[in-house]
């Protein structure tokens, strides 16, 4: 029987492109499959085949996009802003988009932020699956994430998951009321109080909790959400290079050694600053050619000297296997790509997942980390080194590659998807 599948995201194109993956899958299967999303990605969407439809609030009504970039991505007060000032404010909007695209849907999808879905599917009876896309979203004690914006945490996990514990206990809290308008809507549509909190046990579907990523940045644990199935990466990488950029990157591949490849994916390229700069110094004096794919600042940067090539746009899958370094933000989608590709890796982690995604890296022996506002050439430099220098990470990164790409994210959540849970 052919299914009509709601897949629903906010977020950046790492928040996208996975949810993409599965529509392509769905489709292929001869199934119905729908992206409600911002209004900015119907094109994206569309592209690919699959059915979109617009969910606000709109991106323009988020502000100016470098300006809203640095509050979200302020490591102490952005989910707060995320919370409070993009999304609560907008949320009988998101409600009432969403209960148009699920119309007839057998199955609602949603992303950890979509605070609409689980309301929506519990007040209509529709079948419910929750999904999120890093290990931070799962909040395990057992293998905690790493709070940029509390460090101390991890040291104090040695004294056993007391600690976490009650941490977890003080942000649901405070989330909480961050989450008040939330509530109120609860009662205006009649519907019950609930002591559940939207970004924390609200956002898991007692039925199905789909994992995202792959299991070697995050196995299994015993305290994550009942129901949860690890699927690995849906990959997915947006379109093709054209043509003529596909051959200005052949040519400078041929042309010389593998090259550092730096990147800040679709959120922290907003707010770049110095770094573009700070890599081409770094690339000189490690005596390394350099590919910097920097979004619209492409145009803003100085001479560039013939051992660097900069692109404002590049498929990470055409680019990153080639790369000597891979240096990024550490989103979820960056980081899985960089994973896939098998190659070392520098992540420069801003805000929100990113430092427990580099952590994760790091741990697997693949990766060093540098925290995005500590970038200088200098630092940069250093930390690019060893990981040039010491074969233990290109060869540990080969064979965290090899795991990665022998996974399909997308085919293991389609078949939880269409009944084999």
């Amino acid at each position: 029987m052919k299914k009509r599948i709601v897949l629903a995201t906010f977020g950046s194109l790492g928040d996208l492109h996975p949810y993409v993956a599965i529509g392509r899958e769905l489709l292929a299967r001869g199934h119905q499959a729908v992206i409600a999303s911002f209004d900015g990605y119907r094109e994206a969407v569309e592209r690919e085949g699959l059915e979109f439809a617009v969910m606000r609030p709109a991106m323009e009504r988020i502000g100016d996009p470098a300006t809203a970039m640095r509050k979200l991505l302020d490591p102490r007060n952005g989910p707060e802003y995320l919370v409070r000032h993009v999304f609560m404010p907008h949320l009988r909007e998101s409600y009432e988009d969403l209960r148009r695209a699920a119309d007839g849907a057998s199955t609602l999808v949603t992303h950890p932020i979509t605070f609409a879905g689980p309301l929506l599917a519990e007040r209509e009876g529709i079948d419910w699956v929750s999904s999120v896309l890093a290990p931070m979203s799962l909040f395990s004690v057992i293998d905690p994430p790493y709070f940029q914006s509390a460090p101390w945490l991890l040291w104090a996990r040695r004294l056993g998951v007391g600690p976490y514990r009650a941490f977890f206990s003080l942000a649901r809290h405070i989330v909480r009321g961050w989450e008040a308008p939330l509530h109120a809507f609860r009662a205006e549509l009649g519907m019950p109080p609930t002591q559940r909190v939207a970004q924390f046990e609200g956002q898991y579907s007692p039925s199905l909790n789909l994992a995202l990523f792959s299991p070697v940045l995050g196995a299994p644990q015993p305290d994550w959400p009942a129901n949860t199935r690890v699927c690995g990466f849906p990959f997915h990488d947006g379109p093709p290079a054209d043509p003529s950029t596909r051959a200005a990157l052949t040519e400078f591949l041929d042309a010389g050694a593998p090259p550092l490849v730096f990147a800040l994916g679709s959120s922290a390229v907003l707010i770049a600053d110095n770094f573009w700069i700070n890599a081409m110094e770094a690339s000189r004096a490690l005596g390394r050619r350099a590919i910097l794919i920097t979004g619209p600042a492409s145009t803003l940067l100085p001479q560039l000297p013939t051992s660097v090539r900069v692109f404002q746009y590049l498929p990470y899958s055409e680019v990153f296997p080639h790369a000597a370094v891979i240096v990024h933000q550490g989103g979820i989608g960056t980081l899985a790509q960089a994973l896939s590709a098998g190659r070392p890796q520098l992540v420069t982690p801003v805000a929100f997942d990113q430092p427990d995604n580099a952590r994760r890296a790091v741990r697997l022996g693949v990766a060093r980390a540098l925290p995005f506002r500590k970038v200088t050439a200098g630092s940069l430099q250093r930390e690019l080194a060893p990981l040039l220098l010491e074969p233990r990470y290109a060869q540990s990164a080969a064979s965290v590659g090899e795991q990665v790409r022998s996974e399909n994210g997308a085919r293991r959540a389609c078949d939880l998807l269409l009944g084999a849970r």
